[in-house]
């Protein structure tokens, strides 16, 4: 254990942000020649084409950026948050009534259409009091995007949340995404990393009374030449909350990169936490750097439960001969092996519709075509 890497600074002032030089702790992984046009404080008339599915009394609003400041989960963490907030023009708010009941998800598909110009963006998610939904926001296409996110459930409230990016190879994607649970309420996100030729993706995690409940899982696949870095921080500042923090990558190709921090921080107010936090990555072949830097930082001597764990490792040759015994051939063992590997996290996934789609963009990264099986 060891204290948090991640400052807990939450400003709008863009003054709080400096150019970072690579020699700060929030930016030492950081791929940052290719995030460069996303550190420069310029506006930008560049928009994503929206898709929508909104079940019935779900609504998609543009709101103010003052609105946007006042409605969010937090203020940004760092440079690119405070610029996309300062830039976008405002914000989508969607909202999900109180006492509402959606088995159907909300789907959010953000497409783009080129790297230039640079794409702001701010999209604001509330669930209210008692409320039940699922909401899947989905990234597709090419663009150099700072969007950040804001998510607010309310009392009592549920969301599983799923964020993708499936992008284009030549994207590159920056974002924060905010979260805040109330009292008594439920909050599943799972953020999904395929595409792109680099991600730098924040997750903060805070708590609006006692009894919340998160639960942050993710999981990347990084190929030849990409870069994908996530990092959570989960803010227990009230009594008697649980988080549970779950991200798993696969890597395979030259120069694959990941990296992932995880901090999670334990006030002297937020007695009877019980939080847990795991990192574990796959090297498919020679080619791959996984980094992995969990850290928990313990304020009170009253929690019920704190742990963290973290391990990276090569392809099991030995679940992959035992399979091949048994007359599966190797590109399917594979398959099956890393499958394996993502399930606790795609099993998270309640909308069969999304998990499914999950599983076939997972094969198509180990190279399978729909209609192959094992």
């Amino acid at each position: 254990m060891g204290e948090v890497s991640m400052s807990n600074l939450r400003s709008y002032d863009l003054a709080d942000f400096p150019l970072p030089t690579g020699r700060e702790e929030v930016w030492r992984f950081a791929p940052r020649t290719a995030l460069k046009p996303l550190f420069d404080d310029a506006p930008s008339d560049g928009h994503l084409q929206w898709e929508t599915v909104l079940p019935e009394g779900v609504t998609l609003r543009e709101i103010s950026t003052e609105e946007a400041m006042q409605r969010a989960a937090s203020a940004p963490v760092d440079r690119i948050s405070a610029l996309a907030a300062k830039h976008a023009g405002g914000a989508v708010l969607l909202e999900i009534p109180a006492g509402s009941q959606h088995p159907e998800p909300v789907v959010l598909d953000l497409s783009g259409g080129g790297r230039e110009p640079v794409v702001w963006g701010w999209i604001l998610v509330e669930v209210g009091e008692g409320a039940s939904a699922t909401v899947a926001l989905r990234h597709f296409g090419s663009a150099i995007y700072a969007g950040n996110v804001s998510v607010v459930v309310k009392e009592s409230a549920r969301l599983e949340f799923v964020s993708v990016q499936a992008w284009e190879d030549d994207a590159v994607h920056a974002g924060h995404l905010a979260t805040r649970v109330g009292r008594d309420a439920t909050l599943r996100t799972v953020v999904v990393t395929l595409g792109g030729e680099a991600a730098r993706l924040v997750q903060t995690v805070d708590y609006d009374g006692p009894g919340g409940d998160a639960d942050v899982r993710g999981l990347y696949f990084a190929d030849s030449g990409q870069r994908f870095e996530h990092r959570s921080f989960v803010n227990h500042d009230q009594p008697h909350c649980r988080s549970n923090v779950v991200f798993k990558g696969a890597l395979q190709g030259e120069g694959a990169r990941s990296v992932w921090v995880g901090d999670v921080l334990i006030q002297p107010a937020a007695v009877g936490t019980q939080t847990y936090e795991i990192n574990r990555n796959l090297l498919l072949d020679d080619g791959p750097r996984a980094d992995s830097v969990p850290n928990l930082e313990i304020l009170t001597g009253d929690v019920m439960g704190a742990g963290h764990a973290s391990a990276t490792g090569r392809f099991d040759e030995e679940q992959l001969f035992y399979l091949r015994s048994r007359g599966i051939p190797e590109d399917q063992a594979r398959r099956l092996v890393v499958l394996g590997f993502f399930a606790d996290v795609l099993d998270g996934i309640d909308v069969p519709m999304i998990r499914s789609e999950l599983m076939r963009a997972v094969e198509a990264e180990l190279g399978y075509s729909e209609g192959e099986t094992a």
